[in-house]
């Protein structure tokens, strides 16, 4: 998990220099996080055709989505922020699995 603790309040941001260079860190750091959750997926594009798993698994898109906003608003996002987000980011993650695995339907 992140370590805001490394990170300045908004509150005690007096600048709006200071306050954009910490949401650019931010940012990197979120894309690097985005980018390694990615690697997990590819990961699982390979392991699911051994284990007999489709790309697209309603319940645990529904399971994710659900677990996303409810950590959303534990943390103080936005939730239906967070869970159109998530399903957005989903959608393409199970397009980058159909790629390599197909869609489990006659093609």
């Amino acid at each position: 998990m992140t370590n805001t603790s490394r990170y300045t309040p908004p509150s005690e941001i007096a600048t709006m220099t200071d306050l954009r260079a910490q949401i650019d860190r931010l940012d990197t750091e979120i894309v690097r996080l985005l980018a390694f959750r990615q690697a997990h997926i590819d990961r699982a594009a390979e392991l699911k055709p051994g284990e007999g798993m489709p790309a697209r698994i309603e319940a645990r898109v529904h399971a994710v989505l659900d677990n996303v906003e409810a950590k959303a608003r534990e943390a103080g996002f936005d939730p239906a922020l967070a869970r159109g987000m998530w399903a957005e980011m989903i959608e393409a993650m199970i397009a980058r699995e159909e790629a390599v695995i197909g869609t489990g339907e006659e093609e």
